[in-house]
């Protein structure tokens, strides 16, 4: 019976049972690893936490006792795997591994079977059998889901005013909007911003003063330069798949799994490093001679040519790799890719190629007109050199404001137009699986900053290979519907979280705490942490819980 009166459920260990339909096959592992003939087992299961789960299962499920090594591949080309096979890892520096993936297991089982016991019986208790399940990392993604529903069903927009004015120069004519010269930004008032106005008749004013009158002009010019983003890692890829094509996170790594294992064409994809060893200068220049026999030539032989494949920390950084590098082509040219496959690795591989040009360059310009005293912006943006954005051609479309048309230092103009623009604040924006996968990645703290994102991952909701599955499961269970690319909460997803907040239960809701389990997790796979330690604290939540 599902009652509080058999809660909590804490084993003093768990035993294993085999799964129905993989019974046959397992049977079959058993009786090879059985073998009298047989003193070494090698796990070539995949390279990863959960790789490394199903082999330690098999082996404490056949009671084996024999010497393990451990093959790790980083792709599935055939000279990677006769690399792998010449360098098989001890069992020994696999154990901390081997050790978090069993917690992550059993913590997933206690928390999710005793919390899903719990609130099914909390819900069932006016009568009736109501399912509610809950889980570790899928509660908090939840709440990250339902607190934005909150935010955008609860907002109010507010009207605000814009004064747009046009200019005659000797040169040509040019736009300016009007702008506050002595606003100062204040934390969590998004709305307010130098541009707007919020009483209709000041911008009116403004208009009145302003319309017919003459100009003076200030203007200064500054280079800037945009660096090329980093390399793909799991999440990164999902995100951009997402935004660029509609694929969801889970086509993405059903996709690149087929490019690493069945066209042998991508490297390991599951990995949330975008850096590359710093011995793999070699390597990445004989990837880039197979992309000169490709249509991605021109920017392979260039690169090459250039000298461009160079010491660099911002793309060979051991720091930054964990078990597995950034996710790159490998040495063997595609053939025979579906229109999908192909979109994914042509992503992969102008990214790649991208992180070796050298950065784009803009002169940036800002113009300030000065009408009795009322000041208007004008920007304009042009790109001087191309660099990595020569790769992505026309697809790259850069933000480029429009170039404006030359003034004389301090030259008069004429004001020939001004208009009041009305408009409202708009609510925030409902999540996309793109930017879902960004806030799962901070714990719900969306971070825009590539680099501040790479400090904050180590805390992030579950893990690369994880997190698809987990948004799967929220829509599988009617959490979540999916909406065109928007992923919206259902009532039923507002009861649990509702209600997790009524009982206070942040250790189901708060994706902070979440995150801060799988940093510990992370830290027992490097051998900073004892099973022991981690295994102390889980029962203890779930008692609290």
């Amino acid at each position: 019976k599902w009652t509080f009166a058999h809660l909590p459920v804490i084993p003093p260990h768990f035993d294993l049972q085999p799964i129905d339909r993989n019974a046959a096959r397992l049977k079959l592992l058993l009786k090879l690893i059985k073998r009298g003939d047989v003193d070494t087992l090698i796990n070539a299961c995949d390279a990863g936490r959960e790789g490394e789960l199903i082999f330690r299962y098999i082996v404490q499920y056949a009671k084996a006792k024999k010497t393990i090594k451990r093959l790790w591949l980083q792709s599935m080309t055939p000279a990677a795997i006769r690399e792998g096979f010449e360098q098989l890892r001890d069992d020994d520096s696999m154990r901390p591994l081997a050790d978090a993936a069993v917690c992550r297991s059993e913590s997933d089982w206690l928390v999710g079977i005793n919390g899903t016991r719990a609130m099914t019986a909390f819900n069932s208790k006016t009568g009736g059998f109501h399912l509610t399940t809950v889980g570790r990392v899928q509660t908090p993604t939840l709440a990250i889901l339902v607190e934005r529903e909150d935010r955008i069903k609860n907002f109010i927009p507010k009207d605000y005013w814009e004064v747009h004015g046009r200019f005659a120069a000797n040169a040509g004519d040019y736009p300016g909007r009007w702008f506050d010269e002595k606003f100062a930004r204040k934390d969590g008032e998004g709305d307010l911003k130098p541009e707007r106005l919020w009483n209709a008749e000041q911008a009116e004013a403004i208009r009145a003063k302003c319309l017919g009158k003459p100009g003076t002009v200030t203007e200064e010019s500054t280079p800037t330069t945009q660096l090329s983003p980093l390399l793909y890692d799991l999440t990164s890829l999902q995100r951009d798949a997402n935004g660029r094509f509609g694929f969801s996170a889970k086509s993405t790594l059903a996709l690149a799994q087929a490019l690493y294992e069945k066209h042998k064409v991508l490297t390991y994809p599951r990995t949330d490093s975008r850096a590359l060893p710093e011995d793999y200068l070699a390597t990445v220049k004989q990837t880039l001679g197979v992309l000169e026999k490709t249509s991605y030539a021109a920017f392979a032989s260039q690169i090459l040519k250039s000298g461009w494949v160079a010491p660099n920390k911002r793309i060979f950084n051991n720091a930054k790799v964990s078990d597995h590098f950034a996710i790159i082509p490998t040495s063997l040219a595609p053939k025979h890719l579906n229109e999908q496959e192909t979109k994914l690795y042509d992503l992969v591989t102008k990214r790649f190629l991208a992180v070796f040009y050298p950065a784009a360059e803009f002169m940036v310009t800002t113009r300030i007109t000065r009408i009795e005293s009322e000041p208007f912006r004008s920007e304009g943006k042009v790109m001087t050199s191309a660099g990595w954005l020569a790769v992505y051609g026309k697809e790259a479309q850069t933000d480029d404001a429009p170039t404006l048309v030359p003034v004389q230092p301090n030259e008069m103009v004429k004001t020939t137009q001004v208009e009041v623009i009305a408009a409202q604040t708009k609510p925030p924006a409902r999540f996309t699986e793109a930017t879902l996968l960004s806030a799962m990645e901070g714990a719900g703290k969306l971070v825009e900053d590539e680099e501040l994102r790479e400090a904050m991952r180590e805390k992030g909701l579950g893990t690369p290979a994880t997190r698809a599955q987990i948004i799967e499961g929220l829509i599988y269970e009617k959490y979540v519907l999916r909406q065109g690319r928007e992923l919206q909460p259902t009532a039923k997803a507002f009861s649990l979280i509702a209600l997790l907040r009524g009982l206070e239960i942040p250790e189901l809701s708060s994706p902070e705490l979440t995150g801060d389990w799988e940093f510990k997790l992370r830290r027992m796979a490097r051998g900073q942490m004892r099973r022991a330690e981690f295994m102390n604290e889980i029962p203890e939540m779930t008692r609290e819980i």
